[in-house]
């Protein structure tokens, strides 16, 4: 029972961690993208 606790407590942490590294790759690819169109509003104007 103790080995399947701490293997849940693993899993739990992990995909707490990749949702946080998967929030943090969706912000900077927000940001990129919020870059360029802002570059080529510019370059338009």
């Amino acid at each position: 029972m103790k080995i399947v606790l701490i293997a849940v407590a693993a899993i739990a942490s992990l995909g707490i961690s990749a949702c946080n590294t998967v929030e943090g790759a969706g912000k900077d690819v927000s940001s990129a993208g919020k870059a360029v169109s802002k570059t080529a509003n510019d370059v338009k104007n």
